[in-house]
């Protein structure tokens, strides 16, 4: 069982998942870092990291390999290319990534969390995912997305972890952070 001070969850702070890992970082009395940018508005206070242009530079990813990679285009606009930047962080920061989305029919996940989830499978770190509309955890190995071993219930398993995804935020995916979190530093 890990020490919850040992712990560091690395998210963005954003509305809807992203706010809800942290609500529950500080509930469960784990460190949290929410990587943004300037001008940027989150719905989390605590734990704020602003990257510098700088910073956000060596996040940055070029968007027509995201859309390749991903199957589906994004546009060369400034706040997506900053959103993707940050999330870069994230997962980079994390030795193990949690996403609650949707798992796509071609294995990707929906919408700019996708890209978090594409980036962590290309860097070998373990990623499970909480798919809403399924309402189970998924995770990948052997280039697919499986349920857990013997359906056994996913704990954080390592001390530096992300934790990020949709903006639409369901109650099933706000239940299964709660309980992950529960279930991780009862």
């Amino acid at each position: 069982m890990l020490k919850k001070e040992d712990c560091v969850l690395y998210s963005g702070g954003a509305v809807g998942a992203e706010a809800e890992f942290g609500a529950q970082a500080e509930r469960h009395g784990v460190e949290e870092i929410n990587f943004t940018y300037e001008g940027r508005d989150i719905a989390r206070s605590r734990g704020v990291r602003v990257l510098s242009r700088e910073e956000l530079a060596r996040g940055d990813v070029s968007l027509a390999y995201v859309s390749r990679l991903l199957n589906r285009s994004y546009t060369d606009a400034p706040t997506i290319r900053k959103v993707l930047q940050t999330i870069w962080y994230q997962v980079n920061s994390g030795h193990e990534v949690y996403v609650i989305g949707a798992v796509l029919p071609d294995g990707t996940v929906k919408g700019g969390t996708g890209w978090g989830a594409e980036f962590a499978k290309l860097c070998n770190k373990p990623i499970f995912v909480f798919d809403q509309g399924k309402n189970d955890w998924l995770t990948w190995k052997d280039d697919r997305w499986v349920e857990p071993a013997g359906g056994q219930e996913i704990r954080i398993g390592n001390p530096c972890f992300a934790g990020t995804g949709t903006r639409f935020l369901e109650e099933n995916g706000r239940k299964a952070i709660r309980e992950l979190f529960a279930r991780s530093f009862a």
